[in-house]
Order: structure tokens, then sequence, then C-alpha cells
């Protein structure tokens, strides 16, 4: 694991009940969740990648799916765990998904690429066309108009230094072109600067 692996690792292991007190009172994502819930069958194999502690994705969608969390934080894996009994959660990176292909039929990642290293970014598009189906379904948090490689040393103000490193949606969309999927559309995020890319497998 490279060092600013570790350090998204180890802050996030360090602020559970913030982050999740954080993202417990958002309400923002839930209509690009309704979005793909509204478009999968019962008992769908959805992926929750860099899941945290499986709110919102995992906690809105495992009453009528198979959901599978994956993250590097164990932190907040023990946190999802001990919230979300229905889902099922798993410690890992996803650039190198330990999963067959063609294994889930959509993929979520809330505010989780924008900490992968830039030059892993394809990686993980790569890794992503490969493990869901054709047909299935991706919605990602994406960089917004500009991208940014660098540290928060007092992310949300809890003294917790934080490693971001993404590129602008432009890219990502790009990115995901080219490893697979069709990119159907962006949206813009309320109150934060970040949007999301929505898209669809194609063949392998």
């Amino acid at each position: 694991m490279t060092g600013d692996k570790r350090a998204i690792r180890d802050g996030y292991d360090a602020i559970v009940d913030e982050y999740l007190a954080r993202r417990t009172s958002e309400h923002a994502d839930r209509p690009h969740l309704d979005w793909l819930r509204d478009r999968l069958a019962d008992g769908a194999r959805v992926l929750d990648a860099g899941c945290g502690a499986g709110v919102p994705v995992a906690e809105r969608l495992a009453d009528d799916h198979d959901v599978v969390g994956i993250d590097l934080s164990r932190e907040q894996l023990r946190r999802a765990r001990e919230d979300v009994t229905q889902a099922r959660f798993v410690q890992g990176d996803m650039s190198t998904l330990g999963f067959a292909d063609d294994s889930f039929d959509a993929i979520c990642s809330f505010f989780s690429l924008i900490h992968i290293p830039l030059d892993e970014h394809a990686r993980v598009a790569a890794a992503f066309h490969r493990v869901l189906r054709p047909g299935g379904l991706a919605v990602l948090t994406v960089g917004g108009d500009e991208g940014w490689d660098g540290n928060n040393p007092d992310w949300l103000e809890t003294g917790v230094e934080m490693r971001w490193s993404f590129p602008d949606t432009e890219t990502s969309a790009r990115q995901f072109a080219d490893a697979g999927f069709e990119i159907l559309e962006t949206r813009s995020i309320e109150d934060s600067t970040f949007e999301l890319l929505f898209a669809e497998n194609r063949e392998n």
C-alpha cells in the first residue's frame, strides 16, 4: 500500500463518528440513488466502492438488493457491519478488485474516486468495467470543473489530514469511456463542487 493510501485509510479510521454523522445528515445523494434503484431488479448485485460506514448506498439499497461494500478503512467497515447488517463488507482496494468478471449489476462510488491517486484512475475505470456485467450501471462522484491533487490538513475541522487526488469531470468521463462505458449524463451535487457521472457498461 502506498503512503497516500495509508493516509486515506488512517484518516477515515480516525473520524468514523464524525464522518458518519455528516453523511447521515446529508440528503443530496438520495435522488441519485433513487435513479439507480428504479432501474435495478430486486436482488440485483451492487458494489458500493469506497463504502465507508455503509451510508448512504448500502443502507438505502441493501433491503432489496445484494450489496457488497469495499473500503480501505477497517474502522469504517466495522461500523458498516454493525449498522447495515443486510449487506456484506470487505476490506480492499478498488483499483485491484478481487471479484470475478461480470459480478455486479451496478456500481456506486460516492466521494471515493476523488481520493484515488491520479495515476490509478484509469486502472479503476478498467476494474469497474471488468466486474460490471454488460448493460450494468455506474453512478460515480467525480471532480467537477477542476481537478486537484493535494492534502487538507484539517478535514471537517477534526485535525485529521486527508489526501485528495482527482481530475476534472471531463477527464474522468473520457477515462471511463475509454475503459468501455457509455456516459449517460453528468449532474451537479447540491452544495458541492463535485459532480456525479452516470454510465452504462458496454460489452467487453
